[in-house]
């Protein structure tokens, strides 16, 4: 590997994801000039790999591997670190079908113990029969393994140093596996989605061809980590598929340093560059005045915005404070997807920016009917929602209520999608799948939302949905209030529901905060009360937590499931049922 970055422009013709599996699609990507390139948290290139090398590594280690005696099928564990040796080792799965399983890297979110543990249940899960992990994380990778049988655990160079052998590679089918992407674990342990190599080329096509529009002048840019859907798909396979090249910064790098993303947007002249909100608001929380104009951004045509709740605030700061970097707002492309449908479902129309639907907030709490605010004569609370676009081309979407009818625009209930991206299911896990994927290939994605005109509009998670006195309420709304004070950052408020004794719902809104006088903490308490009754017509129960309390998940989401878990073990729901009908008695006088 070299140490020059891979270039943009290539005289290989382009050709949009059309091949049967991602095996065929580095072929093609390997006859032209493009690559993959690895820069430090400090800028600066540290390795180059093009595709027509990694081609080349991804075979020997395919036949290293198959002279293990692993058949067909065979799960392989990988540790995805960002560095190159995660994609020689995942494309060697795809010439030597057998199936990569993505693991998390992310030791520094739970400490060892939880580390060691999270890895063993996904080896115990996915069967893997070996594993490897980059040379910092092997000794977590083989305590974890201790005792589950598998052939091999070790570093890459431990898999390097395994004889070659003589023999003809298989040819993958589009009906074979072609990975299983393990979701994130806010909500349970995580689950192994299984997608079909021609699920994935299906939706590598939709998102090149429909939701991109790529083409040979585009570049890729990504902090994202490797183990999540979104970071690769859309950002390690995708631009494999479009054979156009793609620059990686290790998300541990961007969370230290969010700035650097913006330099090497500005050093690699990248067209397009994804994330979920929070990396936008990342970067904005930490640029210094007037230091935007140092940035070139005028190249970055789609900055793709998903994987969670898209707030138009958050867009808009970005914006603004990047406009004297010649960041177009119009860039902006909101989408919905997730991995059991292999990645993207919906795309906002590109180049128009983002877009809100502003609806009564209290009569869609109390109906599901979202009605525009515009056209009332007498409107509530005002609560906006970003719409994330069509379907993809192949894709069926239904809104559906709880009795299973179909509902029709305006009217929100639990999405449904059929199409041709969508998982084969769970790995091992039947009643899983059952659970969420019908006989006649409707997924429930466990989102709810509703339809305008074919668009999609995503308003929240069902298991998250609070109900209090039989209203609907949104944890998004608590924590909107919360981070709209001056004390408080996007970021750092979750809200959620617990059990009382009696049966009922107890709402909670946990909030890191850096105040630390008892005076202005009691203000800032009694204030948020005071919002939430005013906005929502319920109680809450506030608590003030130290900066970094809140849990994530492997993806870096913040897990508001975690947060629940750990408020109802750590405190006593009888004497908070109890401390909230006091405050209740005092308010009524």
């Amino acid at each position: 590997m070299g140490t020059v970055s891979t270039p943009t422009v290539h005289n290989l013709p382009f050709r949009a994801a059309d091949f049967a599996t991602l095996a065929e699609a580095l072929d093609y990507s390997a006859q032209g000039e493009t690559g993959a390139n690895f820069y430090t948290g400090r800028g600066e290139l540290y390795a180059t790999l093009p595709y027509a090398e990694l081609r080349r590594e991804a075979r020997i280690l395919a036949r290293k591997l198959l002279g293990m005696g692993l058949r067909k099928g065979d799960r392989v564990a990988l540790v995805a670190e960002t560095n190159p040796d995660f994609l020689r080792f995942f494309f060697a799965c795809q010439y030597a079908c057998l199936v990569p399983v993505s693991l998390p890297a992310s030791v520094n979110l739970g400490g060892h113990t939880v580390f060691v543990t999270q890895l063993r249940g996904l080896l115990k899960s996915s069967a893997a029969s070996i594993a490897m992990a980059p040379s910092g994380y092997t000794s977590f990778l083989e305590e974890a393994g201790e005792g589950l049988g598998l052939k091999l655990i070790g570093d890459p160079a431990t898999f390097d140093a395994l004889p070659e052998v003589e023999t003809e590679l298989p040819s993958a089918e589009p009906e074979d596996i072609a990975y299983i992407q393990y979701t994130s674990g806010s909500t349970r342990f995580p689950r192994g989605v299984v997608i079909k190599q021609k699920a994935v080329m299906s939706n590598l096509t939709g998102i090149i061809q429909h939701g991109v529009k790529m083409g040979r002048g585009d570049r890729c840019f990504s902090w994202l980590p490797f183990y999540h859907d979104m970071g690769l798909v859309g950002l390690v396979l995708v631009p494999v598929a479009a054979q156009v090249s793609v620059d990686y910064l290790d998300t541990r790098e961007f969370a230290m340093r969010p700035r650097q993303w913006l330099n090497l947007m500005t050093k690699t002249k990248a067209t397009i560059s994804f994330s979920p909100p929070f990396g936008f608001e990342l970067c904005t929380r930490r640029l210094r005045p007037g230091e935007a104009g140092k940035y070139d951004l005028s190249n970055w045509r789609v900055a793709g915005v998903g994987a969670e709740m898209i707030r138009s605030e958050t867009l808009t700061r970005f914006a603004d404070a990047l406009a004297p970097a010649g960041f177009n707002s119009n860039a902006f492309l909101a989408c919905y997807g997730m991995a059991e449908c292999s990645l993207a479902i919906s795309f906002a129309p590109l180049f128009e920016g983002h877009t809100t639907d502003c609806v009564d907030g209290d009569h869609h709490s109390d109906h599901q009917e979202a009605l525009p605010i515009a056209a009332l004569e007498n409107p509530g609370r005002a609560r906006c929602f970003v719409e994330c676009g069509k379907p993809l081309p192949g894709y069926e979407v239904e809104i559906r209520n709880e009795a299973g009818e179909v509902l029709s625009d305006r009217h929100s209930g639990s999405i449904y999608v059929r199409g041709d991206s969508v998982m084969s299911g769970y790995f091992n896990e039947p009643e899983e799948t059952a659970n969420t994927l019908s006989n006649d290939g409707w997924l429930n994605t466990g989102d709810v939302g509703y339809q305008v005109d074919g668009s999609l509009i995503i308003t929240g998670r069902k298991k998250d949905l609070i109900i209090i006195n039989g209203r609907n309420i949104w944890p998004q709304d608590l924590e909107y209030l919360a981070e709209h004070q001056p004390e408080i950052r996007m970021g750092d408020a979750l809200a959620f529901s617990v059990p009382s004794p009696e049966g009922e719902e107890i709402c909670v809104l946990v909030v890191q905060c850096r105040e630390s006088d008892p005076g202005n903490r009691t203000s800032l308490v009694d204030r948020l009360n005071r919002l939430v009754h005013l906005e929502l017509g319920i109680d809450v129960f506030v608590e003030l937590v130290p900066l970094h309390t809140l849990p994530r998940t492997s993806s870096g989401k913040l897990s508001r499931s975690k947060a629940r878990q750990n408020f109802i073990e750590s405190h006593d729901l009888d004497e908070l049922a109890s401390v909230m009908s006091d405050e209740l008695e005092l308010k009524q006088g």
